[in-house]
Order: C-alpha cells, then sequence, then structure tokens
C-alpha cells in the first residue's frame, strides 16, 4: 500500500513542474538548458534500465525526474524571460554527461546503465548547482523539495532491494539536497 506513495510524488513533481514553469514566465527562474536537457536525458534512460531489469513502482519518481526536466527544457525556448547565458564550464559537464551516455550505450548493461545514469545527471547539474549557489534568486526550490520526497517515496515502492532499484533514488536524495540548500542557504542562515 506505500507502494502507491510514488503515484503522490509523481503528482507533486508534476505541480513542481508547473510552478517552475510559471517562474521562468514571471522571469524569476532562468533555467541552464544544459542541465534541464541532460536531467531529462539520464533519468529517462534510467528509466528503461530499470523496467527492463523488472524495477516497477519505484521506477515512476526515475520517470518523473526526466520528465519533468524536459518540460522545463522545452518551456525554456518558449519563454523569453527564461534565460540564462550558457559558458564553456556548462559545455563541458553536458559533454561529460553525453560522454556517460555514450558509455551506457556501449555496455548494454542495466547497472552500468543506471550508473551511467547517475554520472551524467550530476555532471549536468553541476552548472545549475553553481548557479544556484551563487544565483539562488535564478532558481525555483520546489522541483527540488518535491523530487526529494518523490525520490523517498520510491524506497517505499522497492520490493527487491538490488542496484538498479535503489541507486537512481538514492541519488536523486542526494542531489535535491544539495540543490535545495544551494537555493535556500542564505534565506536559511539569515533565518538562524
Amino acid at each position: 500500500m506505500l507502494q502507491y506513495l510514488v503515484l503522490v510524488g509523481a503528482a507533486l513533481s508534476f505541480v513542481a513542474c508547473f510552478s517552475y514553469i510559471r517562474s521562468m514566465f514571471r522571469g524569476e527562474a532562468r533555467p541552464n538548458r544544459i542541465t534541464w536537457l541532460m536531467w531529462a536525458i539520464a533519468p529517462l534512460i534510467a528509466t528503461a534500465a530499470g523496467l527492463s531489469s523488472g524495477v516497477r513502482w519505484a521506477v515512476v519518481p526515475v520517470f518523473m525526474s526526466g520528465f519533468s526536466p524536459l518540460l522545463i527544457f522545452i518551456f525554456s525556448f518558449v519563454s523569453k524571460k527564461a534565460y540564462w547565458k550558457l559558458e564553456s564550464f556548462d559545455y563541458i559537464c553536458g559533454i561529460c554527461s553525453a560522454l556517460a551516455l555514450i558509455l551506457w550505450a556501449i555496455t548494454k548493461n542495466a547497472d552500468l546503465a543506471i550508473l551511467f545514469a547517475i554520472i551524467s545527471d550530476g555532471a549536468a547539474g553541476i552548472p545549475t548547482i553553481m548557479k544556484s549557489w551563487t544565483h539562488p534568486e535564478t532558481e525555483n526550490g520546489y522541483p527540488f523539495l518535491t523530487g526529494l520526497f518523490s525520490a523517498l517515496a520510491a524506497f517505499l515502492a522497492i520490493q527487491v532491494w538490488t542496484f538498479s532499484a535503489y541507486a537512481f533514488p538514492l541519488y536523486l536524495v542526494a542531489a535535491n539536497i544539495v540543490l535545495l540548500f544551494s537555493v535556500y542557504r542564505k534565506k536559511l542562515f539569515k533565518a538562524l
């Protein structure tokens, strides 16, 4: 029964995605397009790998962690206010992210695919973590908060504890905590 919490997490992720998109149209959030594109690709590959190795409910948060960024990436081209200037470091992270995906394609192993998807997703996230650290006002933390909840809910849905079942959700917990801290650390320390 607790495994159905992943559906609640997925719904919350979807709502947070549209909250982020709305903040883009208001000119508040300015996504790094390389990050959001690679954040879409890597989890969707991890979803396919998880499904191919028998993971069912626990893959829903991983899917949503790819589908929501895909929507944000697409809408970043629709909203003229949602522009973040890309620099060479952003492209280097994108290339590292893409290389990890290429390595997955070469191996054709589900566990390696998930490992490389994690590496790819992490490399893609570095520019947004850095941007959130230096310019937290350019990010909306709701997708990261709901992403954290959704990733935690995935652990309730795991029926067989294998690497392909828990690895990506575990990574998502860590990544969302880092992103939340980067976005809200100034407000958090000011409140203390």
